[in-house]
């Protein structure tokens, strides 16, 4: 188990540059949830089909399926801050288009053009974030700071299942995409302003018995891109960390996906349905602040891994299980499963926490975190691409979702065995 570190009042607070970087993040997220909300919208004023919205919808992660690995790598080449500034200004430039598009035979290939052009900007976004954070805030904050970071996603795609239909009631699609270039825009000059400039520095003083510590600043990586590349595939922690990134995330966003469509099914309003499924979207958030603070207190990663995972598997199991066939299947009452799918979601979320942390810690050096974390990422779009699929054929072939269990539990137990081979991984580089 991870000794506790000492952390004084003043070091203990975050500084606006990592407030930036996780805004930054947050920023790109709204982007990727921006689409569904937007789709009845865009069915009725573009008249795109439904295999159409499919294919928007999957562009993004089909960007970071193939480019993973190889946008993580360029971050590391030309510096994080960089990296993230270009990845905003892409999303933000890519969303004004999209925005711009108008009924005619060209409007879904423009808008799959501005979609892809998200994806990528999207990666140069979150790619960088983990070593930025690590560089930025003070010493023995990091897996705090990580675990805020790790929130992410869900915050992203939860404001905008919320937002999204408010704001397409009033402004349209197209004021949607716009509104939401400004809030990237906004994140662009936040970043610009309080992350600094990327440059090889010394390492920062280690100290755990100040109360004013030295912020630690990253460092580009100088060597050549096929040496880290090759150092980073050949490690087995950055390969076993995104193996559990991609079986958590997939199961996550299988289940988080289709709730509006299980919930329209059953006969939930669709008021009710967008809350409900941003409410347990939301409560990923809140397992990565408890993972975060867990690491902070010096909770073992393996630990936190396989209490996760399990968390997912019995919350899978009692959110989708049927006991009995036909007429005479038994579940439990509706409220108990929504209560499951909330508690899969919290209890997940303290892996993305864990992983983010495990991520810098086992990277092969500085020089490679944004690689690593490049490697999770097509991991994640991987397993998030193949999921779904997976899930929904299921469902279709037993006329329902009541196996979706066998799929959430498959994932968990991966990932309880790589849990328990990332506690024997030796870490490269020290995390307070």
């Amino acid at each position: 188990m991870d000794g506790v570190t000492p952390v004084s009042a003043p070091a203990a607070r975050m500084p606006a540059a990592a407030l930036a970087v996780i805004a930054a993040g947050v920023s790109a997220a709204l982007h990727l949830g921006k689409l569904p909300p937007a789709v009845p919208a865009l069915q009725a004023t573009l008249g795109i089909g439904l295999v159409e919205a499919g294919f928007l919808l999957s562009l993004v992660q089909a960007a970071g399926m193939t480019l993973g690995l190889m946008v993580g790598l360029a971050a590391d080449s030309i510096g994080l801050r960089r990296s993230m500034l270009i990845g905003l200004f892409v999303v933000t430039l890519a969303s004004v288009g999209g925005g711009c598009v108008v009924p005619g035979p060209n409007a879904v290939p423009l808008l799959m053009v501005s979609r892809a052009l998200e994806g990528v900007g999207f990666l140069l976004v979150v790619m960088p974030a983990p070593g930025l954070i690590r560089a930025v805030v003070p010493v023995g904050v990091e897996k705090l700071a990580l675990g805020f970071w790790g929130a992410y996603m869900p915050l992203g795609v939860a404001l905008a299942l919320l937002l999204g239909p408010l704001l397409i009631a009033s402004l349209g699609w197209q004021g949607w995409w716009w509104a939401l270039s400004a809030v990237s825009a906004g994140a662009f000059f936040w970043v610009w302003r309080t992350v600094p400039a990327d440059r090889t520095r010394a390492s920062a003083a280690r100290t755990t018995t100040t109360t004013s510590t030295t912020a630690r600043t990253a460092v580009p990586g100088s060597a050549r891109w096929t040496t880290r590349l090759g150092d980073t595939v050949r490690a087995s922690g950055p390969r076993r960390v995104s193996l559990a990134f991609a079986v958590y995330s997939s199961q996550w966003m299988a289940v988080i996906g289709f709730l509006p469509a299980i919930y329209t099914e059953a006969g939930v309003p669709s008021g009710w349905n967008a809350v409900l499924t941003a409410l347990a979207a939301a409560m990923n958030i809140v397992g990565n602040l408890v993972g975060g603070r867990l690491l902070q207190r010096g909770v073992a990663p393996a630990v936190l891994l396989r209490c996760g995972f399990v968390t997912m598997a019995l919350g899978g199991i009692a959110a989708f299980a049927q006991w009995g066939y036909g007429a005479d299947a038994v579940a439990l009452p509706p409220a108990v499963r929504y209560a499951a799918v909330c508690l899969f979601s919290l209890g997940g979320g303290v892996v993305p926490a864990t992983l983010f942390m495990l991520a810098v810690r086992l990277a092969p050096g500085p020089a490679t975190v944004s690689t690593t974390v490049g490697m999770m990422q097509q991991a994640s779009a991987l397993g998030q691409f193949l999921a779904p699929p997976v899930v929904a054929w299921l469902a279709h072939r037993v006329g329902g979702w009541q196996w979706t269990w066998a799929v959430t539990l498959a994932c968990s137990a991966v990932g309880i065995v790589l849990a328990a081979r990332l506690a024997t991984v030796r870490p490269s580089m020290s995390v307070a």
